[in-house]
């Protein structure tokens, strides 16, 4: 069975923060926008589309309410690592010749 590409993680920012936390268990959303270069509001943007899917879950800090740490759910690793495989099975089929 051929996986399949996930829409939710197909856009780049938003599979460089899955890669973030696939490698990491929770990671503080001020270390995400650092590497992946985004906005505050722009961060916030794709973070929701990763929650609203169930992909991450996000919990504030108890100490600094400003402080948001992000965690990949179960079914968001399933999903990241589907996505993954697609991508590799696109890259080693384009590799083979014809």
């Amino acid at each position: 069975m051929t996986a399949q590409l996930d829409a939710v993680i197909h856009p780049t920012h938003r599979l460089r923060i899955c890669a973030m936390l696939d490698a990491g268990t929770t990671v503080e959303m001020a270390v995400i926008r650092d590497v992946v270069g985004l906005s505050p509001s722009a961060l916030s943007k794709q973070v929701s589309a990763l929650v609203d899917a169930g992909y991450v879950t996000q919990e504030r800090s108890q100490q600094d309410s400003r402080r948001i740490w992000l965690t990949l759910t179960p079914q968001g690793k399933t999903a990241y690592r589907r996505h993954i495989q697609a991508l590799q099975e696109i890259v080693a089929g384009s590799a083979q010749p014809s």
